[in-house]
């Protein structure tokens, strides 16, 4: 069996390996989880329920552990890991209580009785990226088990473990075994696998809209049902009777968090022209104040790059571009890059229009409630975003007429597990999370029952 070396992007160095599962291996596990799918889908509501919750408290048991891994993986700072472990169990937690609260209806029709009933699909697989490694696994695995499915996992190549635990700590929970299997390996072998093999009927994929693309391409031959969360390039729109203080305060971590490894990160920041040299000058401190440490310090808001090979790709939207100013980063081993603001002078300028996936935030200013519509809504994308004012007719306006799955004003809130969260346009297909998620992990059934004389 081959394997893959994981490296903890704060240093560059290797520090532990995990298997790379070949075709064979992919569909043996993928055989066992439909193999075990009958059963699975045949466990009372209430013990399905009773299984994730204990899933979900085996996990907040090992919230801190879950959270180191990630921190040496994926470089998270410790804050923020802690919070996503805590995802986990809190999704686990609300899914829980779906099983018994998956209703069909009744619905009246002449000469019987017709009712509904939410069949499983039969085995999900879930095809998770680096940069958020354990919720987005937790936000596809968690309603995909209480509406009966089996679940076949693969994690990114370059952040394997906390999936790998995650999987480990189900059978603590009990969980039957190959109900949830974790599939390490590449994208071409394992993924690509889930995509042609009849016996996987439905995929979840979030990563680039180009896989992504690739991936609804593939499940067409199959009519395989397919949830896609993709690439994102929001806006953060700041009106001149905004509260201009509390929106530069906030902006660097709307970009900036997960070193701006983010499909929902305001990376373009549009200012109405008549505040646009007064909301500069209050930004600069606040991108030069932020704590690019490393990221097992409590006090670090934004760790390294993934990879040597990511910073190069961040680094050239950097070059030859119009730089306003940078915070700093460590000058040592690792990948860090540090918080930088551009000044787009173009929409057709390139760190304008593409999704630079780094820490790096184009600013362009606009003049007037259309054109800053306009402007947002100029992109391919269409995934998340914010905008600043005190005007709630604007506010109601401009959230309507921007083209974005999810939208926060005042704040820059994008993701809450009891509310659905998903793209339009190119940034996705479909929704997760919230109180319909587990319907994408159905069927609809109709059963009809003549009555007699």
């Amino acid at each position: 069996m081959t394997t893959t070396d994981v490296i903890n992007p704060a240093t560059g160095a290797v520090f532990t390996t995990v298997p790379s599962l070949d075709l064979a291996a992919t569909d043996a596990a993928i055989e066992r989880a439909a193999q075990a799918f009958p059963a699975w889908r045949d466990v009372a509501p209430g013990d399905r329920a009773r299984l994730l919750r204990r899933f979900a408290a085996v996990v907040d048991q090992h919230i801190d552990e879950l959270a180191e891994l990630e921190v040496r993986n994926a470089g998270h700072t410790i804050g923020n890991a802690r919070w996503e472990a805590g995802n986990v169990r809190d999704v686990l937690d609300y899914y829980a209580g779906a099983p018994e609260r998956l209703s069909g209806r009744q619905i009246p029709v002449a000469g019987g009785l017709d009712v509904t009933f939410h069949e499983p699909l039969g085995v999900v697989g879930i095809i998770v990226p680096w940069n958020f490694p354990m919720p987005i696994a937790g936000w596809g695995f968690a309603p995909a088990l209480a509406a009966g499915n089996t679940v076949v996992l693969k994690p990114a190549e370059l952040t394997p473990l906390t999936a790998i635990r995650l999987g480990e700590l189900a059978l603590e929970a009990g969980l039957p075994e190959n109900v949830f299997q974790i599939v390490p390996g590449k994208g071409s072998v394992v993924g690509q696998r889930f995509v042609t093999h009849p016996a996987v009927r439905k995929i979840c994929f979030t990563g680039s809209t180009e896989v992504g693309k690739g991936i609804m391409a593939g499940a067409a031959d199959q009519v395989k049902r397919v949830t896609l969360e993709l690439g994102g390039k929001s806006s953060n729109i700041v009106f001149a009777d905004a509260d201009l203080e509390k929106a530069a305060a906030s902006a660097p971590s709307s970009v900036f968090d997960n070193a701006g490894q983010d499909c929902c990160a305001r990376s373009r920041l549009l200012v109405q022209e008549s505040v646009y040299d007064k909301f500069l000058s209050l930004l600069e401190p606040a991108v030069k104040s932020f704590r690019v440490e490393e990221p097992s310090s409590s006090t670090a808001e934004m760790g390294p790059l993934i990879s040597a090979s990511h910073k190069k790709n961040v680094a050239a939207y950097v070059e030859g571009s119009d730089v306003a100013f940078r915070g700093s980063a460590p000058e040592s081993d690792g990948w860090w890059f540090p918080p930088t603001v551009l000044l787009a002078h173009s929409t057709s300028d390139r760190h304008w229009r593409e999704e630079v996936f780094g820490p790096v935030l184009s600013v362009l200013p606009f003049k007037d409630e259309a054109d800053a519509v306009r402007l947002a809504n100029d992109t391919e994308y269409g995934l998340s975003g914010s905008l600043w004012t005190r005007d709630v007719g604007r506010a109601l306006r401009v959230s309507r007429a921007v083209e974005t799955g999810a939208l926060s004003v005042n704040s820059h809130s994008s993701v809450r597990y009891w509310t659905p969260f998903g793209g339009m346009k190119q940034s996705g297909l479909g929704r997760e999370l919230g109180p319909d998620a587990l319907l994408s992990f159905t069927d609809v059934k109709n059963v009809f029952l003549a009555m007699g004389d």
